[in-house]
C-alpha cells in the first residue's frame, strides 16, 4: 500500500476541489491519504476538528463507474512550534485527530521535537527556507530510534511555499489558524536551491533512515506518481530503497502506531475482536475432549510397550535371561549351555565372549598349576 500523509487543507478549500484531488491521488495509486490542517499560535482549550469526514472505500459508492474511488482518508493536524508553552496542549490535539505532527520554527522547538515530545509521530519542515537550526546526526538519529519520522514534502519544490490561505504571513496568525511561511509566492530558484540543500542535509544527518515522503499538495497539480517521486528523491540524494520505504513501510508504521495509541490500552494491548460466549464454550469443550482422548491413548500405548518389553525379557518357561547373552540365570553351573526359546534343552554354539572368558580361565589355571609344580 502507498501512503500520502499530507494533502493540504484550509477552510477556503472547496469540496469539489478537495474531492478532485483525492480521486486523482487514488488514480495515481495512493491507497491512504491524510488531510492536513496546519495550526499556528496558541492551541485553544477546546480543540475541534474542522476537517471533513469521508466514508471508507468499501462503503462509499462512486457516482460514475469511470471515476476512481476515494482512498482511505485520515485527518491530521500539524502544529507550528514557536513557543515552549504549546507543548502541554499536544494530548488534546492527538485525541481530536488521527495523526499529529509538528513544524518547529526554532532550535529549541526542533530539539524538543527530536528528544522530548511523545505525542507526535512526524516532524514536518518547510524546506524552502533557510532553517534557524542545523540538522545534526545525534538528535536526528535519536528521534528516528524512538519512532519519530521526518517528513519531506516534494510539492514544496514544485509549487513553492504555501500561500496565505494555508500558511498566513510570516510571524503572524491568520483567521484560519495558519502560520509561518513565505508569503505564498511561486517557486523560484532560491527556494528550490534551499529545498535541495535542506533535503541533502537531512539525508546526511539521518543516513537516509526514518524519512517519510509526502506531497503537501494544494491541488492536483502538486501530486506526482510514486515512481516519479522515487526518481526525484534519488536525484536529491536518497536511495531508491529508502525512497520506496518512505512511501509505503514507514508511513504505514506511523498510521498503525497512531491508531494503537488512540484505541488500545496504554498503546500496548488492543482488543481486535470478541468471540461469542456460546461458541467459545463449545470450542473449549471440544478441545478438552480431544486432549482427554489423546492422554488416554498415550497411556494405553505406554502400557502396551511395557508389556511387550516384559515379554521379551522373560523366556517361554518364565525364566529371566541376561540381556547380553541370553544365558539361564536360574540354575548355576550351566553357563556354557543355553536353551532355545521353545524350552527343548538343545545346546547352542558358544558366544565369542564366553569363549574368551573360558580361554582366559584355562590359561590362568595352567599358569597356577605350573607354578605349583615348580
Amino acid at each position: 500500500m502507498l501512503y500520502d500523509l499530507n494533502i493540504a487543507w484550509s477552510p477556503s478549500t472547496s469540496a469539489a476541489d478537495l474531492e478532485r484531488t483525492l480521486r486523482f491521488s487514488a488514480s495515481l495509486g495512493y491507497d491512504v491519504v491524510a488531510l492536513n490542517h496546519t495550526i499556528g499560535g496558541a492551541v485553544p482549550p477546546q480543540v475541534t476538528n474542522p476537517l471533513p469526514k469521508f466514508d471508507s472505500p468499501t462503503t462509499a459508492s462512486s457516482s460514475s463507474p469511470q471515476q476512481p474511488k476515494l482512498p482511505t482518508v485520515l485527518r491530521r493536524a500539524t502544529l507550528v512550534l514557536s513557543e515552549a508553552s504549546q507543548h502541554h496542549r499536544l494530548p488534546q490535539l492527538a485525541s481530536a485527530y488521527d495523526i499529529l505532527a509538528v513544524r518547529p520554527q526554532s532550535e529549541d522547538g526542533f530539539s524538543a521535537a527530536c528528544l522530548n515530545l511523545n505525542d507526535i509521530s512526524l516532524i514536518s519542515l518547510d524546506l524552502t527556507v533557510r532553517q534557524p537550526f542545523t540538522f545534526r546526526p545525534k538528535p536526528c538519529m535519536f528521534a528516528v530510534n524512538r519512532g519519530v519520522r521526518f517528513e519531506v514534502c516534494y510539492s514544496q519544490a514544485l509549487q513553492g511555499p504555501a500561500p496565505a490561505q494555508f500558511l498566513g504571513p510570516k510571524g503572524a496568525k491568520d483567521g484560519n489558524g495558519g502560520y509561518a511561511g513565505n508569503g505564498g509566492v511561486g517557486v523560484d530558484a532560491r527556494a528550490r536551491a534551499a529545498f535541495i540543500g535542506n533535503v541533502s542535509s537531512l539525508i546526511r544527518a539521518t543516513r537516509g533512515r526514518g524519512i517519510v515522503i509526502s506531497s503537501e499538495a494544494r491541488s492536483v497539480l502538486g501530486l506526482r506518481a510514486p515512481a516519479d517521486v522515487v526518481n526525484l528523491l534519488h536525484v536529491w540524494g536518497l536511495s531508491t530503497d529508502r525512497a520506496t520505504e518512505g512511501l509505503g513501510v514507514l508511513p504505514r508504521g506511523v498510521v498503525v502506531n497512531e491508531g494503537l495509541k488512540r484505541s488500545s490500552f496504554r498503546g500496548v494491548v488492543d482488543i481486535v475482536g470478541v468471540a461469542d460466549r456460546e461458541q467459545a464454550d463449545v470450542e473449549m469443550g471440544e478441545a478438552e475432549d480431544s486432549s482427554a482422548e489423546a492422554a488416554s491413548g498415550n497411556t494405553q500405548g505406554n502400557k502396551g510397550k511395557r508389556k511387550d518389553k516384559s515379554q521379551e525379557a522373560n523366556g517361554a518357561g518364565g525364566k529371566k535371561r541376561k540381556n547380553g547373552d541370553g544365558n539361564d540365570t536360574s540354575t548355576p553351573g550351566t553357563a556354557n549351555r543355553t536353551e532355545t526359546p521353545g524350552g527343548a534343552g538343545e545346546e547352542q554354539p558358544m558366544s565369542k565372549r564366553q569363549a574368551k572368558k573360558m580361554k582366559a580361565a584355562l590359561r590362568k589355571k595352567q599358569a597356577e598349576d605350573g607354578a605349583a609344580g615348580t
